[in-house]
Order: structure tokens, then C-alpha cells, then sequence
């Protein structure tokens, strides 16, 4: 083979892992995006807990720890004993279909 044959072959392979590497930078991409919603949805529960616990609105505080782009999908319940389960949504990178929601609970005994 000729180091011209040689060339286009390396071309050839190139193009054809090309989208593999995307598709994996895109999955670990969402991977970190959906870590991030979780670490942030449970901040915002122990904040909740926390308010909640005092008599303050829950809701509020929930929504102050969290980053505008996941204040959009969240949902605050509070529950007996003083615990609170917020629920965001994971935002979706590049167009990928919508990966659903995560969640967390925090409890803080009442404080009143």
C-alpha cells in the first residue's frame, strides 16, 4: 500500500470514530449535568428543612440555593417531623432527550 492509500485509509477511521467520541462526550457531558442537579437539589433540601424547621417558607429557601436554570422544574413538598423533599429537573445537554428529574431529602426537627 502506498503511503497516499495509507493517508486516506487513517481519514477513513477518523471519520468513522468521529461520532463514537461525540456520543461519549456527550453521555459523560449529561452524566456531570445530572451529578450537579443532584448535588444542587440537595442543597436546596437541607436549606428547606432548615427554613421549614423555623416557621420561614420553604420554598423560598429551596429556591434561593438553587442555580436559575434549575429553578424552573422545582417542586418542594414538606412532610411530617420536619422533613422536606425537593425535586428538580435535570437539564438536558445539546438537544438530547429531556433525562427526567432528581431528588432529595432533608429533615430538621421543628424549631417552634
Amino acid at each position: 500500500m502506498t503511503a497516499r492509500g495509507q493517508r486516506g485509509q487513517a481519514a477513513v477511521e477518523l471519520v468513522a470514530v468521529l461520532p463514537v467520541v461525540a456520543a461519549l462526550f456527550a453521555a459523560l457531558w449529561q452524566a456531570a449535568l445530572i451529578g450537579h442537579a443532584a448535588w444542587f437539589a440537595a442543597a436546596a433540601a437541607r436549606a428547606a428543612a432548615r427554613a421549614s424547621a423555623v416557621g420561614a417558607d420553604g420554598r423560598a429557601a429551596a429556591r434561593a440555593h438553587l442555580p436559575d436554570r434549575l429553578e424552573l422544574g422545582l417542586r418542594v413538598s414538606e412532610g411530617r417531623g420536619g422533613e422536606v423533599r425537593v425535586s428538580v429537573r435535570v437539564p438536558s445537554f445539546a438537544g438530547l432527550p429531556h433525562p427526567g428529574r432528581t431528588s432529595a431529602t432533608s429533615s430538621f426537627a421543628p424549631q417552634r
